[in-house]
């Protein structure tokens, strides 16, 4: 497989996003869905409106996410929209809670874990998509990136369920208790990630993938006490193939000398984290291999 373009900057800024943006050399045509974490209630690392909000009106985009499986103030579309205003996403755009009204299932291609995945019904209705992912720690995966922007957070609550127990229960409420290996679930969120660009490329949309790896911490933005960052700042990626987007990150977190990146290593691999960019990389999702391009 051939090595995949990353392109990286260190400049955090909404000039820094456009840049890396420009650099991917992609047109987005359509119906623009741009996928970011609204982050819960409590939350602080979610991606803020004067860093994202330039670049996400420079698209006409709309805001995409899903309901969560666990009970929180994003669990109904009602309250997940106000979560939303609160934290400055619809300052700038629509926000689209795609499984306030139903969900799909797409097919999951050569799937161990998963039968399928299902993800928010209004899915359907982008021609293009930005996965513009926070970097972070993640208490269940161990980090969170455009992998887990892609799986989890296209899933819709039931589709969480469903992922989250590696394919045992479409239910929120007994999806918590369900008994599964932890290499399951990381690999059902693999397969998840997989089918939805499986399903993207078999309908002739489009999609690019940015992680702004900025307030860099230990939990997710899903995590109402999530802490504050623990390491430095890193820079923003971004390419077309999402494992390698993902790679890069973790390269740059295993190559830091910041003291704190160390607790972030423990972290991902107490949770096997990095365990889904092999299994991605055997799906066909991209590759680990990348040149990084800095601007």
């Amino acid at each position: 497989m051939s090595k995949s373009k990353v392109f990286f900057t260190r400049d955090i800024s909404p000039a820094g996003l456009e840049k890396v943006y420009k650099a991917l050399g992609v047109e987005l045509k359509g119906k623009i869905g741009v996928k970011v974490s609204t982050g819960e209630a409590g939350s602080k690392g979610y991606l803020k409106a004067d860093l994202i909000g330039p670049f996400v009106k420079s698209l006409n985009g709309t805001i995409i996410e899903c309901n969560t499986a666990y009970d929180g103030k994003r669990n109904t579309a009602e309250d997940h929209l106000k979560v939303a205003a609160d934290h400055g996403f619809t300052s700038y755009a629509p926000v689209d809670i795609m499984d306030a009204e139903g969900e799909i299932k797409i097919p999951v291609k050569n799937g161990k874990y998963l039968k399928y995945d299902i993800i928010g019904k209004n899915f359907a209705n982008y021609d293009s998509i930005v996965n513009l992912a926070h970097a972070k720690g993640h208490v269940m995966g161990g980090f969170g990136a455009n992998l887990k922007n892609q799986s989890i957070g296209i899933a819709s609550r039931n589709g969480k369920a469903y992922i989250h127990s590696a394919g045992h229960t479409e239910d929120p409420d007994a999806c918590w208790s369900d008994e599964h290996e932890q290499i399951d679930f990381i690999r059902s969120m693999a397969e998840a990630a997989t089918a939805v660009a499986d399903y993207i490329k078999d309908d002739n949309k489009q999609i690019i993938y940015i992680t702004v790896m900025n307030a860099i911490s230990l939990s997710c933005d899903c995590d109402a006490r999530q802490g504050d960052p623990v390491m430095e700042d890193l820079g923003i990626v971004a390419s077309l193939d999402p494992v390698a987007n993902d790679q890069a990150f973790i390269d740059m977190v295993w190559a830091s000398k910041d003291p704190g990146a160390e607790k972030l290593r423990e972290r991902i691999d107490s949770r096997l984290g990095r365990e889904i960019l092999p299994y991605a990389e055997s799906l066909g999702l991209g590759s680990r291999e990348y040149n990084l391009i800095e601007l």
